[in-house]
């Protein structure tokens, strides 16, 4: 089994967070924009390909304030995650001024709906993944120092 490397964007701007709006069968789902590290390319440059091809952005990539692990055998999607193991390295982001309209992108996510803004104020009340990350995102934005690796969570 192969361990995936993956690339996540924290772009937050006037206290909302930028997601990617997906549906399964229980119902609305957010995930943060970003995907899977390609051979011989950065993970700046696999977040910048990908913030093109899901949210139609070009972004400025800032610090990396989060590292997770999902092992997918470990966690709540089991029954078709158990063969993932995936490290996600999440950057800071911010988008760079453009003519472009944020939307879904030229290559969107698979079962992607739309890219929506939360409010950082009401997070918890949303389904965002990894749901670990939305106390991590809230304790930022209130300038507390937090660790940058946090595990294997979901």
């Amino acid at each position: 089994m192969n361990i995936r490397n993956s690339a996540k964007a924290i772009i937050i701007q006037d206290k909302q967070l930028l997601v990617i709006k997906k549906l399964d069968k229980d119902g609305y789902y957010f995930i943060l924009p970003g995907g899977g590290q390609e051979h011989e390319e950065t993970l700046h440059q696999t977040l910048k390909r990908e913030c093109i091809e899901e949210i139609n952005a070009d972004v400025e990539i800032g610090n990396l304030l989060f590292i997770r692990e999902y092992i997918g055998k470990n966690h709540e999607h089991f029954e078709f995650d158990s063969e993932l193991h995936q490290v996600e390295y999440m950057f800071l982001c911010d988008i760079i001024s453009s003519n472009k309209e944020i939307g879904n992108g030229v290559v969107p996510d698979d079962g992607q709906i739309s890219v929506e803004r939360l409010p950082i104020s009401d997070i918890m009340n949303y389904r965002l993944y990894p749901q670990a990350i939305r106390e991590k995102i809230i304790a930022y934005t209130l300038g507390k120092e937090l660790p940058v690796y946090l595990g294997d969570v979901n």
